[in-house]
């Protein structure tokens, strides 16, 4: 009988391997339930919060779709029938990319897009031979189907959001019957070793109520949920990626809002976000800044929609510059007005503005009457209200090398450019001009 009796070491044994056994159950459980969760969030970033960002596109294309046709048709003006060809370009693309999105049928949605472009393709082809009378008669239908797919876009863009909704509530929900089901599991070998259950429930505990606290702060649209972030286990993993899929769509959300809404470039937040990230690297870099000379005057003599072409063309030259010269960090940003920046490296500054010049002058005569291109200038009033004679539309590049200033700021970049913008705008002609001498930042 007492052969067969537990004896203490027996006991010790047998409690030391239950204390291993709960603790493993219960590691095995939270880095299970860690994993899919990281993996939810992936896909959350992924697909729903992308899906969710394109439908809103698609609708916000749609309504200009519909402003620019109504305004083509009263005005009869071809440059807005262009415009509206544009937008119906560029929503044909976003369609595709939601439609590429995994796990997104989307099928109500398709058969509404199908209904509403085959209800456009008369409008279209009349409105490209500027057939006004007869592009009247198939609005009707055009507005049935166009209705019928922002009925649908609604109710998609809703699903999504509810779908996001329900994921991040399920995401949390995750959480919660991760910590129960551990702390249940640590507490139930906690007699047999209490420091080291305790340790791993308070650990635990923590980690979650993190990660609790970060998803109802990305749930209420805080993208920069406060989390650690210098843990190497799995609670930091999942911590990165929350981190990472805060940051993405604060990214989505500011970039949304900096574009500038006539060429879609990206504006002055995310130009100086790279122009600091240059200046830290210390890398050397140029900045060429690009100013239309006599914009204003242009604007007052032909009107306010052709400024607006003309900026559109001089993005697009620009552009189409960077495509074929530039780099693959080369970045191109829109300021404001008849503005623009270029970040290159200084091998690459000269050739591109050369070639914007070029292609700029030989551009510009297109934008004028033949009676001002032929005298080659036009009388206008001046900002101060004096009328004189103005020669046609130039640009002024202004190159600016980090290295060759005292201190490299955005401050001294600045005032590097706007002292060189002056000095070009005295000259005639389409210029650049590269800063060659250090001078004080």
């Amino acid at each position: 009988m007492h052969g067969h009796s537990f004896t203490l070491v027996k006991k010790v044994a047998a409690g030391y391997l239950l204390l291993v056994l709960f603790c493993l159950v219960a590691i095995g459980y939270a880095l299970t339930g860690l994993h899919r969760q990281t993996k939810h969030s992936q896909a959350l970033v992924d697909i729903e919060f992308k899906a969710s960002t394109l439908l809103r596109s698609l609708r916000q294309n749609l309504l200009t779709q519909e402003r620019l046709f109504r305004q083509a048709l009263v005005l009869r003006d071809e440059e807005l029938g262009l415009l509206f060809l544009a937008r119906n370009e560029e929503f044909g693309e976003q369609w595709q990319q939601l439609a590429a999105i995994p796990g997104n049928a989307f099928v109500d949605l398709q058969q509404a897009v199908a209904l509403y472009r085959a209800a456009q393709a008369p409008c279209r082809e009349l409105l490209q031979k500027a057939r006004w009378d007869e592009t009247g008669s198939c609005t009707e239908e055009l507005g049935q189907a166009r209705d019928n797919l922002l009925g649908t876009l609604d109710r998609n863009i809703a699903d999504s959001e509810g779908a996001i909704d329900r994921q991040l509530a399920e995401l949390t929900a995750q959480s919660r019957r991760a910590y129960r089901i551990t702390a249940l599991l640590a507490l139930l070998g906690i007699g047999l070793s209490a420091p080291v259950v305790a340790t791993v429930v308070i650990g635990i505990h923590r980690s979650v109520r993190e990660l609790l606290e970060a998803t109802r702060q990305i749930a209420e649209g805080r993208f920069d949920p406060s989390i650690p972030l210098d843990r190497r286990d799995e609670f930091g993993q999942l911590a990165r990626e929350f981190a990472r899929m805060g940051e993405k769509l604060r990214e989505l959300k500011e970039s949304s809002l900096d574009a500038n809404p006539l060429t879609r470039l990206p504006g002055n937040l995310a130009l100086e976000r790279e122009l600091t990230a240059r200046i830290e690297s210390g890398e050397p870099f140029s900045q060429l800044y690009f100013d239309l000379d006599h914009f204003k005057v242009y604007n007052d003599r032909y009107g306010y929609q052709a400024g607006s072409e003309i900026i559109a063309r001089v993005g697009t030259l620009i552009r189409e510059t960077l495509e074929s010269l530039g780099g693959t960090d080369d970045l191109l940003g829109h300021i404001g007005g008849d503005d623009y920046v270029v970040l290159t490296v200084p091998e690459r500054a000269e050739a591109i503005a050369q070639q914007v010049i070029r292609d700029f002058d030989r551009m510009i005569p297109s934008c004028y009457s033949a009676e001002d291109v032929a005298a080659g200038a036009f009388t206008g009033v001046d900002r101060y209200g004096v009328e004189r004679v103005f020669p046609l539309l130039t640009i002024s590049i202004a190159i600016i090398d980090s290295q060759n200033l005292e201190t490299s700021s955005a401050a001294a970049i600045g005032r590097e450019s706007a002292r060189m913008k002056e000095h070009l705008k005295s000259l005639p002609g389409s210029n650049y001009l590269r800063n060659r001498r250090h001078r004080l930042g």
